[in-house]
């Protein structure tokens, strides 16, 4: 024997005893021994750590890295002998029944062991682990691999025509007809081989389309980068214990085996996964100078800070002090953004006619995220399935854009180009942040139909064109005050989303700031035509927004008092005698959820009320376009009521706000009876 063979041996066995895995293989042989059934292999796994076999020997330690069919079978050997010396299981003969499957903790982090999944050209021959990342984009239906079988020679008179001498095993990246058919020889005779059927030893598998995190970039409605790059999918095989460990949507970091898959006359390259981790960049722990410099300056006002990022906010698309509202809206919607169940969710319709100026302002607005998604019209919103293409004829579940965006925005376009399916479809989502898909039996091979439910953890973004709605249909005449002509849409549909906002500026209005900012940027897209673009970069902008997202915030008892005040008044005084309540049963939840974006963006962490005065003026002025306005009278542009110049202007609008608030406790006593909410007279 190799002495260089017999030493990592050694080795092996010294790592398995200090490490845990030792008595970890014990219990799992255990397991196989009390089972008293035989079978054609025994599969176990071995966590490993490169760095500590390293330190104990640094050849074992590249063996394994760079050889790791190899090296698997120094494990093997081991384990045969600690078997047999041990009587662990009694059942086994040879040491063929036995597969071992290695499982890495990590790998250096060197470039040398990372295979890009955009860059070419795609390492697979090398038959070693590689570190790879990506976002699953379709996963197939769990079905059935042959892990090992058992094979008899047909000639009796040779040896290997009984006992366990012949076993296959499946290798990384090899078919089913690799490890079971019916040409197989035997090695020592010649004669054919045939399998022992009742040997068979089946495990799960599953295949998953996986694609490089670069792909969030191209689907951007709009991006600085200008430089080009090739994409494209990659197949990943996940077997046995790690069968349905991902989720469709997510980002994972995987070490695996590259393999090509021979399917007919077309190859595939793909992975052999052996060890799968969510990926979770971090957020940046700190805000831009300039940001921090601005909060210091308003910190006299909790209403100061905002109203000034609103106003500066995508100066590079429209001018400062313009459609304030609206901008004010997308932060909030932008930073209430997360991956987590059951999070507070902020979605956005907002009626126009200026569709080019409010389309550009979306799109910007997505990049600020790394999951910004742009829902391109000739694709599904939301997931479907289809036939995997490798040849299995299972059901395969391909993510779309709202799965793509999770955690971030989805934004959809115009609601009216959407046929009534596709409405209802999204109203549901709305309300449940779910979807289920269908995925019928029959046609896929499967004996039951499946329903499958996938989370959909995204805001929505979306607009009504107002010139193109008032051709398709006759105008209601019977309008109350201040509410807006949305018949065109499903009403649950409309309350579905968060916020109504209406555009401040008509197209035959547009201001004289925004003409001139048209006008430039077509002759100079690339020109900077503020000071506070140089001042608050989209880079600052995307800093801020990631930190402000990731703030945890409470709900003061003062806030949570004035907002259910202000929900169980407006529920007594908005109903009618077919539909009672006119408010939506999600209405409370928007509320919190404005009132916590507000604070977020206020880069505070506890919800003051002050936050709930600026989350009711929005949730009363989007009420009174759908249902006209109430008792509580809020003017047409209640949180900008004017224009922001100077810090007069602020101290201006701080003064509004806290009539609007006194105002508003007056509403509660009046229309709330017995809710009692303490106010501090001055």
């Amino acid at each position: 024997m190799d002495p260089e063979i017999q030493k990592m041996r050694e080795v092996v066995l010294v790592y398995l005893d200090r490490s845990g895995g030792l008595q970890k293989f014990v219990h799992d042989c255990k397991k196989y021994n009390d089972s008293k059934q035989s079978y054609a292999v025994y599969r176990f796994i071995i966590s490993i750590n490169p760095s500590d076999i390293a330190e104990l020997d640094a050849t074992l330690g590249n063996y394994i890295l760079h050889n790791p069919l190899q090296a698997a079978q120094i494990f093997q050997s081991v384990c045969f002998i600690a078997i047999k010396t041990l009587s662990l299981i009694e059942q086994l003969q040879t040491e063929a029944q036995i597969s071992i499957s290695l499982k890495p903790t990590h790998l250096p982090p060197l470039p040398s062991y990372v295979l890009s999944l955009s860059a070419y050209p795609f390492n697979y021959t090398s038959q070693r682990f590689y570190m790879s990342e990506g976002i699953v984009i379709a996963m197939g239906t769990v079905t059935k691999y042959t892990q090992g079988a058992r094979f008899l020679c047909t000639e009796e008179t040779c040896p290997f025509s009984e006992g366990f001498r012949c076993i296959r095993v499946h290798c990384p990246g090899a078919t089913e007809s690799a490890t079971v058919r019916t040409d197989f020889v035997c090695s020592l005779c010649s004669s054919p081989l045939q399998e022992d059927m009742k040997f068979r030893v089946l495990g799960d598998k599953q295949i998953v389309e996986m694609i490089d995190a670069e792909i969030l970039n191209a689907l951007k409605g709009y991006s600085s980068d200008k430089s080009h790059f090739r994409i494209q999918t990659f197949t990943v095989f996940l077997r046995d214990e790690l069968a349905n460990k991902m989720t469709i949507g997510n980002h994972y970091r995987i070490i695996g085996i590259p393999a090509c898959v021979q399917n007919g006359l077309q190859a595939t390259a793909c992975i052999e996964v052996n060890s799968v981790q969510l990926y979770k960049p971090n957020g940046p722990s700190f805000v831009s100078d300039n940001f921090k410099y601005l909060l210091s300056l308003t910190s006299s006002s909790c209403w100061g800070f905002t109203a000034v990022l609103a106003n500066i906010f995508a100066s590079q698309v429209v001018p400062p002090g313009t459609y304030n509202t609206l901008k004010l809206a997308i932060l909030l919607s932008l930073v209430q953004t997360c991956e987590k169940e059951n999070a507070d969710y902020l979605d956005l319709l907002i009626v126009t006619s200026d569709t080019l100026v409010i389309d550009r302002l979306l799109n910007y607005s997505l990049c600020l995220l790394p999951r910004g998604i742009r829902h391109p019209p000739s694709s599904e919103i939301f997931p479907s399935v289809s036939k995997d293409k490798h040849g299995t004829g299972s059901a395969s579940i391909q993510a779309c854009s709202a799965v793509l965006a999770k955690g971030g925005i989805c934004y959809i376009g115009d609601l009216c180009s959407y046929k009534k399916d596709k409405l209802e479809l999204l109203q549901s989502v709305l309300e449940s942040r779910t979807t289920t898909v269908f995925i019928p039996g029959k046609k896929y091979g499967e004996e039951a139909d499946q329903q499958v439910t996938i989370s959909v953890q995204t805001n929505f973004w979306s607009f009504v064109d107002t010139d193109s709605s008032s051709k398709k249909h006759t105008q209601k005449e019977n309008f109350l005050i201040g509410q807006m002509d949305m018949s065109l849409i499903p009403v649950n549909l409309v309350d579905g989303f968060g916020l109504l906002i209406y555009n401040e500026f008509p197209s035959c209005h547009l201001s004289s700031p925004l003409v001139h900012h048209i006008l430039k940027k077509a002759i100079n897209p690339e020109a900077m035509m503020y000071k506070v673009s140089q001042q608050f970069r989209t880079q600052d902008y995307e800093e801020f927004i990631l930190f402000a997202r990731n703030l945890h915030v409470e709900l003061s008892s003062e806030a949570e008092d004035l907002i259910q005040g202000y929900y169980l008044a407006s529920r007594r005084l908005r109903r009618d005698s077919i539909h009672g309540s006119t408010l939506s049963a999600s209405a409370l939840k928007i509320l919190i959820s404005l009132s916590k974006a507000h604070t977020k963006l206020s880069l505070r962490q506890t919800v003051l009320e002050e936050d709930a005065v600026i989350a009711i003026l929005l949730f009363e002025s989007s009420l009174t376009l759908k249902h006209g306005t109430s008792a509580l009278c809020v003017a047409p542009n209640p949180v900008f009521p004017f224009d922001l110049n100077d810090e007069n202007t602020l101290q201006q609008r701080d003064i509004y706000l806290m009539q609007y608030h006194h105002q508003l406790l007056k509403f509660i006593a009046a229309y709330g009876p017995g809710i009692h909410i303490n106010t501090n007279e001055e």
